[in-house]
């Protein structure tokens, strides 16, 4: 009787578990598990992003976005100009996100709730007010000891608060004054340019994370009132460009530049147009750069930050 009993009690556990394999089937593939340590992403408001007619923001709600809507869906569930990138990594529910609010100092190493000593990637899109020189060896010190660096400059002479600064002389600034390396730490200098528009193709490389990623395949940008970089590989031989110019390739008419700087990576783009996603604070003139059919740009930004926050 005990060999039949566990022979009936066997039977009615595998009919139990292929109603339960079938009803899962049914219900469809299960929704994939948050990570277990989000990868943690703080962008800047420090510095005069949303000055004039910049919108540079993931939320109005900072530091935290999840206030403003706990559960985004589209761009428009967090107001900003760049709300649309925040969403998408939010979505992925891979990633914490954070915003540096107007006023706030970025350091690393003190200690405070938004020290960049608590991320793993910094994003700076286009910067207009000038790092002090504490700030500027914060932001070294960060990239140096593993941290990820993602920075946007605009066009030369796209002062936005009329300080004198504007973002390509403030991201120069920040390589060659900075108190941890001044010998151009990253390999490139951002050209001082203003290129009315243009549709930058991305270099044939299958195996590049950030052309090749899980946001998506890279082909292309867009450019609308930008700017490129110059390369040197002799300073610093990890310094790549992914996405060029119409007519360039090697060391002039980069687009989109990564490199590597200690133990961090670090990225630029020449443009704050491909970033904007034509939403964001009541006032501003906005452009979907974003979802433009002529670049890859939602892909370009996503696949970059996974790179430098080395999710992949």
């Amino acid at each position: 009787m005990i060999a039949v009993r566990n022979m009936r009690s066997s039977a009615a556990l595998a009919a139990s578990a292929l109603l339960a394999a079938t009803v899962t089937g049914l219900a469809g593939p299960a929704a994939p598990a948050a990570a277990a340590t989000p990868h943690r992403i703080l962008f800047d408001n420090s510095k005069g992003e949303t000055a004039g007619n910049a919108d540079w923001i993931i939320s109005t709600s900072q530091p935290d976005p999840l206030a403003e809507n706990a559960n985004p869906t589209t761009e428009k569930s967090w107001t900003g100009g760049i709300s649309a990138w925040g969403v998408a990594l939010q979505k992925t529910g891979q990633y914490s996100l954070k915003t540096l609010p107007s006023g706030s100092t970025i350091s690393y190493g003190t200690g405070g709730t938004l020290d960049l000593a608590n991320f793993d990637t910094f994003v700076i899109p286009e910067p207009n007010i000038r790092f002090s020189a504490a700030e500027k060896t914060a932001i070294m010190k960060f990239v140096q000891n593993g941290g990820g660096l993602f920075l946007i400059s605009d066009h030369t002479q796209s002062d936005r608060n009329n300080d004198g600064w504007d973002s390509p002389a403030i991201i120069n600034d920040l390589l060659t004054s900075n108190g941890v390396n001044n010998t151009d730490p990253f390999g490139f200098s951002v050209d001082l340019k203003n290129i009315t528009t243009d549709n930058p193709r991305a270099i044939s490389d299958s195996s590049n994370p950030v052309l090749n990623g899980a946001f998506g395949k890279v082909t292309g940008s867009i450019l609308r009132n930008g700017t490129t970089f110059t390369l040197k590989p002799a300073d610093n031989p990890a310094v790549k460009g992914l996405v060029y110019r119409t007519g360039y390739s090697g060391s002039t008419g980069a687009f989109f530049v990564t490199s590597a700087f200690g133990s961090g990576r670090v990225a630029v783009w020449g443009d704050s147009s491909p970033a904007d996603d034509g939403t964001g604070q009541s006032g501003n003139t906005l452009y979907n750069g974003w979802n433009d059919p002529a670049g890859t740009d939602a892909a370009l930004a996503l696949n970059a930050t996974a790179w430098l926050a080395k999710a992949v």
